[in-house]
């Protein structure tokens, strides 16, 4: 075929292709059962006019709110109220977190605990250890918080590794998971059973993502129940602390103080045990722990045992708890009332946290925004925005803070460009953060939070009157 003839063939397959492109609906053509989309004039002309997020724009505003130029009462009158990217609190109660940074002011040598509780979003220490080292830089302590003496999924904060007679039961997971057949799950929705001894290994992280303050520890603990002839011994090099007990009705927690920061520490076991958590924290300041739980849509909690979860809470003086859930529930959401029956469940798990932990205040996180494939493009699941405000209503109706992350990202389609960010803010799935995403979230949760007890510091400088005035709507 002379090259005359090609050029006349191919140029007749792009006309050909062009006409498609025209005529073809955005919808796609009908073939019996199946429904043949092409690229088509209507849907780029339907793409190009849409609204893009630029993820740059949206952190920088972000980050602009967070910016204060005066400690002043109209600066916060103007963020309690008009920032997007506030905590939203109950009845816009201002006061809402002041027993909790009273605490934390006045943590003295015992750490004040916070339990970050999440699905697969916040794995490998994700968000977590943001919020972790902004408030150990202002209020002291370090380590890594509470986590499972045994488990599947490695944290980036911390390296341990167990041998001899453990066994893991976690009430979350796929069916390959163990389930153990009673409630006694404890505050990591998991329990280890100890049988005979065993020994488990701890060692501060060196991966490079790790915040600084994970890197060491100052004491080791252990949280167990239905110890049998349980003995217990913690080493780091050549310290050898002498343990403090403390016994609850269903629950014991065992702790080792080394005095100084380390970097290892190694726990013997002897005897039978129901191990709810194993701990590597700073001595006094905070603790935040970081509790993945996969899969999990957060409504498992007030299936655990009531009287053990109220140990749990009151030996480690758990004061701030936050729930971080609704990701998992968006495929199972088919309209307005899977929605409201969810709703139903949250507002159940709350009961039972204000029950178990009436020390402790609640804040929730709403879902990210999340990618799903529509007619052959990448959009925000349907009916997320409405379960965002769903959720928000519920948690505030129910003494709870809330913390909206679908609209800190830029909101409906901010996803696809957190993907596309460069560097990548999410995954190819289109759901999870990466760890540099993770941390842009983890800095304006922890700005947020930190705003109200700038806040507080101020309003205790200041007669309540003038406070109160001043911050009317």
């Amino acid at each position: 075929m002379k090259a005359k003839q090609v050029l006349f063939f191919l140029l007749g397959v792009f006309a050909m292709l062009g006409l498609l492109w025209l005529v073809t609906p955005a919808e796609g053509v009908p073939l019996g059962p199946l429904n043949l989309r092409f690229a088509s004039f209507e849907r780029m002309a339907q793409e190009a006019g849409e609204k893009k997020v630029d993820v740059d724009s949206v952190l920088n505003a972000v980050e602009g709110r967070f910016r204060m130029e005066e400690d002043t009462l109209s600066y916060y009158r103007k963020f309690f109220y008009e920032n997007p990217d506030r905590i939203f609190l109950p009845e816009d109660d201002y006061h809402f977190f002041d027993t909790l940074f009273l605490r934390m002011e006045n943590a003295g040598d015992r750490p004040v605990r916070i339990v970050h509780y999440g699905d697969s979003q916040i794995e490998m220490d994700r968000i977590s250890q943001d919020l972790r080292q902004e408030l150990q830089e202002r209020f002291g302590g370090g380590g890594t918080g509470l986590f499972p003496a045994v488990s599947n999924v490695p944290s980036a904060s911390i390296y341990k590794s167990a041998s001899g007679g453990f066994a893991q039961y976690t009430m979350y997971g796929d069916s390959t998971t163990q389930r153990a057949g009673h409630n006694r799950y404890g505050m990591l929705a998991q329990v280890v059973k100890l049988s005979g001894g065993g020994t488990i290994s701890l060692r501060g992280t060196k991966n490079k993502l790790a915040r600084e303050g994970v890197k060491t520890f100052e004491s080791v603990s252990v949280l167990y129940g239905r110890g049998e002839s349980l003995e217990v011994k913690a080493v780091s090099d050549t310290l050898k602390p002498v343990p403090v007990v403390e016994n609850g009705e269903n629950g014991t927690l065992v702790t080792w103080n080394f005095g100084r920061p380390v970097r290892k520490a190694t726990l013997s076991f002897r005897g039978s045990a129901e191990i709810y958590a194993v701990g590597a924290d700073g001595a006094g300041g905070v603790a935040v722990d970081n509790i993945p739980l996969r899969g999990s849509s957060g409504t498992i909690f007030s299936r655990i045992s009531k009287p053990l979860m109220e140990d749990c809470f009151t030996l480690t003086d758990t004061r701030l708890i936050i729930l971080q859930f609704g990701g998992n529930m968006m495929p199972m959401v088919r309209s307005t009332k899977t929605i409201e029956q969810y709703q139903e469940q949250i507002q159940k798990q709350l009961a039972y946290f204000h029950e178990v932990a009436p020390q402790a205040k609640i804040l929730f996180i709403g879902p990210s925004d999340m990618g799903k494939s529509v007619n052959g493009r990448i959009v925000t699941w349907p009916h997320l925005p409405e379960m965002v405000d769903s959720l928000k209503a519920t948690v505030l109706r129910n003494d709870a803070a809330y913390w909206d992350l679908y609209r800190m990202m830029g909101g409906e389609n901010s996803m696809v460009q957190w993907v596309k960010h460069r560097p990548a803010y999410a995954g190819p799935d289109y759901i999870h953060f990466t760890p540099a995403g993770a941390r842009r979230v983890g800095e304006a949760l922890s700005r947020s939070f930190l705003t109200y007890y700038d806040f507080y510091r101020l309003r205790k400088t200041l007669p309540e009157d003038r406070v109160k005035k001043a911050m009317q709507p």
